[in-house]
């Protein structure tokens, strides 16, 4: 007869029968790097148990079911197919208004992100149609494209602001990410990007501007976690970037950087500098700097799907990156001019075809790695017990054939805080 001891540790929920459970496991301290990036602790026919909101046991699916006899517990049989960790985007504008249709025209036509820009396009335009919006209706669009994400399989996301471009707007999209954090299943983790690029209001005096994103700060705190500047071609000077960053450091403030993209313009400096935990981008970058990033802690974060959105044939040297051994993880950059894509299966066959990483890699810059990058790899982004139940079913038998079997969602199921929340590719509310 079972004690109520022995009935508190059982699971309330099991998936069996896992035909190829890939858990990711092992880097929850520090991301994986050299040769742990071709490691998924892959098990062959197994099982996870859940309780309340956490994973209290893996392993093999008839050692789980000799312990735990499966009476009286909610039973997921995967049919031996692949279970691995929820995605983790950890790079996203996902709050804007309106699109950039028009632009993508434009583009293919010829026009350059650059003329579009002049013109008062781009960021921008996104800008204009973000401040036009009320605070109820940002929410409403914002939760579908959320949706989108989380039947695609990511479980947790990093959102920036930064179509605002005023205190006003920036607090309006930073007070919609703490909405959508309240309403929706996918966990957010809000970053300020006042610095995202100059308004036209300031572009004969960004030195004006940049003083107004470092006197915003203490204001935004309470609503961002990190903050964020777009040190490149266009944005900001690493001098300003510095100024900024620095201000919000001294507010505890966790530090990210968009830098080389379009140029080199010392950007990584200041990251290494001010101990930034993400360079974001990087798809130029010189030798040295790669060395001089090494054993700083700094996460690079690859974005193939806007080098490939705006035609561009210069991505970032992932090999490279991880040959140096750099912690890199990869994330969508979901947002309306430069990579209107949400699903981060996309985003792993871009990495393998356009960054040259194998599926094992990219994979792990996806989960743990991603976990890594916004500070929450002891908690997220590996199936492994003590951590949190994000887990996703995929119709599939091999993880190989996410970015091989290209377009397609492969998620059936997700799990997010040991709770069902997408069931044969429809959502529960």
């Amino acid at each position: 007869m079972k004690t109520h001891k022995d009935r508190n540790l059982l699971p309330d929920l099991i998936i069996k029968n896992i035909g190829q459970l890939v858990t990711v496991a092992g880097s929850s301290l520090t991301p994986k790097t050299y040769s742990e990036m071709d490691e998924l602790g892959t098990i062959k026919n197994g099982a996870v148990a859940i309780k309340d909101e956490n994973i209290i046991d893996v392993g093999q699916s008839n050692k789980l079911e000799n312990k735990y006899k499966y009476n009286n517990i909610k039973i997921i049989d995967a049919c031996e197919k692949v279970v691995m960790p929820g995605f983790v985007d950890c790079h996203t504008h996902a709050v804007f208004g309106g699109d950039r249709a028009g632009e993508f025209i434009q583009r293919i036509q010829g026009i350059t992100y650059w003329e579009i820009l002049k013109k008062g396009g781009g960021i921008l335009s996104t800008v204009k149609n973000t401040r036009k919006l009320k605070l109820s209706e940002l929410i409403k669009t914002s939760s579908m494209h959320l949706d989108s994400m989380l039947l695609h399989g990511t479980t947790t996301v990093e959102i920036k602001s930064g179509y605002g471009l005023n205190k006003k707007d920036e607090l309006k999209i930073l007070k919609a990410i703490q909405n959508l954090k309240i309403i929706h299943h996918i966990e957010i983790i809000p970053t300020f990007l006042g610095a995202h690029t100059v308004p036209l209001e300031y572009k004969k005096n960004p030195e004006a501007y940049a003083k107004i994103v470092c006197d915003m700060l203490s204001e935004v705190k309470p609503y961002a976690t990190f903050c964020d500047v777009f040190c490149d071609k266009g944005g900001f000077s690493p001098k300003q970037s510095e100024k900024i960053l620095s201000s919000a450091a001294r507010l505890d403030f966790k530090l990210k950087m968009h830098v080389n993209e379009f140029e080199d313009i010392g950007g990584i400096s200041v990251a290494i500098k001010l101990g930034a935990m993400t360079v974001d981008h990087l798809d130029i970058i010189k030798p040295s700097d790669i060395l001089k990033m090494k054993n700083r802690g700094i996460v690079c974060v690859l974005l193939p799907g806007v080098t490939f959105f705006l035609m561009k044939n210069t991505y970032a040297p992932a090999k490279m990156l991880i040959e140096k051994g750099l912690p890199i993880a990869i994330a969508t950059d979901f947002n309306p001019g430069t990579c209107p894509c949400n699903n981060m299966q996309l985003i792993i066959t871009l990495a393998c075809l356009k960054l040259g990483m194998t599926p094992t890699q990219a994979i792990n810059a996806a989960t743990i790695n991603a976990a890594h990058a916004v500070g929450m790899a002891h908690r997220i982004g590996s199936i492994e017990t003590g951590k949190q139940a994000d887990i996703i079913i995929l119709d599939i038998h091999d993880y190989k054939q996410i970015p091989y079997y290209f377009g397609i969602n492969h998620v059936n199921t997700v799990i997010k805080k040991g709770k069902v929340v997408v069931e044969n590719k429809y959502l529960i509310n």
